[in-house]
């Protein structure tokens, strides 16, 4: 089996050059990285990752800890990760928090106990356990999707304690509600999400925003929690639809709401858009296979999964740089369930 110091003597260097290649250590001149990385391939060589750990305290490894991991816009987050880890040369630890705190706090630790470099942390309405734990132990980690606000008032505008990586959801959530009130719409219904996730509050005021760009009241009546679930956003939109005065168009905060929203319409013979005009946040595979075709919101999940992991990477190569969130464009895809007539697919950022 060839050793570290047969791929030196292959690529003309010392074997500390190739430690600083492998390892990522110090930087190296790229036509003598290539010259290592070719006596690599050619020799077969493979690194001792126990050995490496030893000796740099690193693994090479990364915890992710992603709620619904079903979830297509999530399984494109993981794939991002996935992809950007590999390619960097890390492995990589998945959990499932299921938006628990405390469970959430459990597997984060978990993933600490085996000795991840770092974690990317899709974060529950309720992280005070799992914040409280980072801070202790000192664990780099970029919170993913979900702000995290550290401050007394939650809605605070503080730099935050930890790198975040997410998309816009404010401003596409309000184009939304304009496109639907330059339909004509006067009642447009939001099924939001679940309380206390920064995804929801930031999308019910983008709807709010939108409201009051197209020149319509805001009516509390008309925003029912789906608590991000098929089921919860089923009875949210009957709720909807037993007022006096129902909407005429549905905006859904995300892709598991929109079926649930679907359903409770179908239960009632309504058609989309005839009788109830719909947009969505989360595009989807299969939202172009539905009849009338979804307009949707979609955000860039497996950019966002690949900024995740470069934001940690930062971070372990940095441990004292500031915090930083960062934020991702959305793209409007217009089909036909908002009530315009079928054309040429166009995305247009928001």
């Amino acid at each position: 089996m060839p050793t570290m110091a047969d791929v030196a003597r292959s690529a003309g260097v010392s074997v500390a050059t190739v430690s600083h290649v492998l390892n990522g250590t110090r930087p190296v001149l790229p036509h003598t990285r290539q010259a290592v990385l070719d006596a690599v391939e050619e020799l077969g060589y493979t690194p001792n990752g126990l050995a490496r750990s030893l000796v740099t305290s690193r693994t090479r490894s990364i915890g992710l800890a992603v709620s619904a991991i079903s979830n297509p816009y999530f399984t494109e987050i993981l794939q991002g990760v996935e992809s950007s880890a590999l390619e960097h040369g890390y492995s990589l630890l998945i959990a499932d928090p299921h938006d628990d705190p405390a469970h959430e706090r459990k597997v984060v630790q978990l993933l600490h106990e085996r000795r991840v470099d770092g974690v990317i942390v899709a974060p529950s309405a309720h992280p005070r356990e799992l914040v409280a734990y980072l801070t202790r132990h000192a664990v780099p980690a970029v919170f993913l999707d979900r702000l995290v606000h550290t401050g007394a008032d939650a809605g605070e505008r503080e730099e935050p304690g930890f790198d975040q990586v997410c998309a816009e959801s404010a401003e596409p959530t309000a184009g939304l509600v304009t496109h639907l009130a330059s339909l004509g719409h006067r009642r447009i219904g939001l099924v939001a999400g679940l309380p206390g996730l920064s995804t929801t509050s930031e999308r019910i005021n983008g709807y709010r925003h939108g409201l009051a760009a197209a020149g319509l009241p805001h009516d509390e009546r008309l925003v029912v929690h789906g608590d991000s679930s098929a089921d919860g956003a089923e009875r949210a939109t009957a709720s909807l639809l037993s007022l006096a005065a129902p909407p005429t168009a549905l905006v859904t905060a995300n892709n598991a709401m929109t079926i649930g929203a679907l359903r409770a319409l179908g239960e009632r013979g309504l058609s989309v858009p005839g009788d109830m005009a719909l947009c969505c946040f989360d595009d989807f595979d299969w939202a172009d296979l539905f009849s009338p075709r979804l307009t949707a919101v979609a955000q860039p999940g497996r950019e966002l999964g690949a900024r995740a992991v470069a934001v940690l990477l930062d971070r372990l190569a940095a441990p004292d740089r500031p915090a930083r969130t960062v934020r991702l464009p959305c793209t409007f895809v217009h089909r036909t369930s908002c009530g315009c007539p079928a054309r040429p697919e166009k995305g247009t950022d928001t």
